[in-house]
């Protein structure tokens, strides 16, 4: 078959038929971590695709290739455009942290809850356990007045919400209260009135999109995001599950999904030879789509995007392919040549 697809003799016409409803949507099955795809798809398209709707959704779904996408682990999975989920303490000055302090976590078991899309915020107990909460509700606070080595908790009795609370804290002492071991968790527990949960500096970033969309949808797999491990901020789309999204670490390599600018639709004929020694029926629709399959992939092999489509192009008597008559073609040469 491969001296077919090399070869050329016998007519027929090959269409390749690019999709262009809507935004054209890219999938890149060569593996990058998100920020190698986030760079590719700016580079060569607009941008990680952003998905608005369970229509985009359901088309992302009917067009992956999933023999494309199987990994060792966790196949059928694709980078789309959304990150973020981070954890991060008010008081962001590096040089405040040693290694590892500005990871330190104290939750109350089965927290944080999974499941938030907005941003969310960090309360301190009285048993001195953390707590993820709606940075909207109103409590009491706990300030860090930092000066040089020493650190001083400051409780503030006032009910604010975290963004007024931070605000506050900034004006009056240094920020809200990092915590970064296990001492300055028993300090900040001491300053904590009995029974009150007040806010300390650590919070998580909304999820965005890469492209700034504002989008709002989301299509999340049962109990996520979760973030247990604090670094699973990027989002992949599990095509196994209908393209259900999950939360991974950015440096994972994965296929990814790019989207650009909105295409007219174009279609293209090819006139093709094939050299038939062998004296095979090239109508038969078993050897079509043999051929089909492999000029598709030795096309892909060269470049073709994933998105163009080739079928075979029927004649005016149903057949695809006809031999080439010789005679015709070699007075008509002789007619040119005159």
């Amino acid at each position: 078959m491969d001296k077919l697809l090399l070869l050329i003799m016998a007519a027929s016409g090959l269409s390749a038929v690019s999709s262009a409803a809507g935004l054209q949507y890219y999938f890149v099955y060569d593996r990058k971590n998100f920020t190698e795809a986030q760079r590719y798809c700016r580079e060569k398209h607009t941008d990680l695709v952003t998905v608005d709707s369970m229509e985009v959704m359901n088309n992302l779904t009917n067009t992956a290739d999933l023999d494309n996408m199987f990994y060792s682990n966790n196949s059928y999975r694709a980078w789309i455009g959304l990150s973020g989920g981070n954890w991060r303490w008010s008081l962001s000055d590096p040089s405040y942290y040693k290694p590892g302090e500005m990871e330190f976590r104290r939750w109350y078991p089965g927290r944080p809850i999974a499941g938030y899309s907005e941003k969310i915020c960090t309360r301190m107990g009285f048993n001195g356990l953390w707590y993820n909460d709606s940075c909207d509700n109103s409590r009491y606070a706990v300030c860090a007045d930092v000066r040089g080595s020493d650190v001083t908790s400051v409780i503030v009795t006032t009910v604010m919400t975290w963004p007024e609370a931070q605000i506050y804290c900034r004006a009056h002492y240094t920020d809200l209260a990092s915590v970064r071991n296990m001492a300055e968790n028993q300090k900040v527990q001491e300053v904590i009135p009995g029974e009150s949960y007040p806010w300390i500096g650590l919070f998580r970033d909304s999820w965005k999109w890469s492209d700034g969309s504002t989008s709002s949808f989301s299509f999340w797999k049962n109990g996520q995001p979760d973030n247990k491990n604090g670094n699973e901020t990027c989002v992949a789309a599990d095509f196994s599950q209908s393209g259900a999204w999950e939360g991974w670490s950015c440096d994972m390599e994965r296929a990814f999904i790019c989207y650009g600018p909105v295409v007219s639709a174009s279609k293209k004929v090819l006139k093709v030879k094939f050299e038939n020694k062998k004296n095979v029926d090239l109508n038969d629709p078993a050897v079509m789509e043999a051929m089909l399959k492999q000029l598709k992939q030795k096309l892909r092999a060269q470049g073709l995007d994933h998105n163009i489509k080739l079928s075979w192009r029927k004649q005016a008597d149903g057949k695809v392919f006809h031999k080439e008559d010789k005679k015709t073609n070699k007075r008509r040469r002789k007619r040119e040549e005159l």
